[in-house]
């Protein structure tokens, strides 16, 4: 099948976001300006660069509510922290998707325990075994259709927690960590059986590529 975009697909649900999988989770701490936690998950999130580290999510809402309080609270402060959800931690992720009132707590909500950053306020998420710290770069706003609001938020990663018990020989293990993962609709996917490719030499490239 084929369909513009801007046309309806004819499907039950909307393809597009399973076109686009797995992506990866942000599982977003937050502080307002009055210091209330906000914990939230977003699936439009990635790394963007490694020198210096980079990090992007993008918030789609519906008008006329506009921003998260993730974003509002990003630009307030110019903090936040990425926790990396995991299977262990899936039904805590779902719970804190809720749309909850400004001002609640969302960890708290979900039953987890806050854990102190060295370098930003925001806490995080202490069952997880994987974050990192964020300073806030800027928010970058997007097309949207008139009923609705999207833009991106780019952070510096400034600090990186890692527990001990997801690492084998100094290099994160995949099948420790076990990260979950977004594939549309509702589904979602654990990451557990990783592979290996070499890489290939310049030298190798070439010759491939002159077939």
């Amino acid at each position: 099948m084929f369909y513009e975009t801007k046309n309806r697909h004819g499907l039950p649900h909307d393809p597009f976001k399973s076109c686009v999988s797995p992506r990866p989770i942000g599982w977003i701490t937050t502080l307002d300006e009055a210091g209330a936690v906000n914990l939230a998950p977003y699936s439009f999130f990635n790394a963007v660069a490694s020198a210096p580290p980079l990090v992007m999510f993008a918030n789609n809402g519906t008008l006329p509510n506009g921003a998260k309080d993730t974003i509002r609270n990003c630009e307030a402060t110019g903090e936040f922290v990425v926790n990396v959800a995991t299977w262990d931690l899936r039904f805590a992720m779902a719970a804190t998707s809720a749309p909850e009132p400004t001002g609640v707590d969302e960890m708290r909500l979900a039953g987890l325990e806050a854990a102190p950053s060295r370098l930003v306020k925001p806490p995080r998420v202490k069952a997880s075994p994987i974050h990192m710290e964020c300073k806030y770069l800027r928010t970058v706003d997007l097309p949207a259709t008139e009923s609705h609001f999207n833009a991106m938020v780019v952070g510096h990663v400034v600090g990186i927690h890692i527990d001990e018990s997801v690492m084998t020989d100094g290099m994160i293990d995949v099948t420790k960590l076990k990260p979950i993962a977004r594939l549309g609709y509702k589904d979602y996917a654990v990451v557990t059986e990783p592979f290996t490719l070499p890489w290939p030499s310049r030298a190798t490239a070439k010759k491939t590529s002159a077939g």
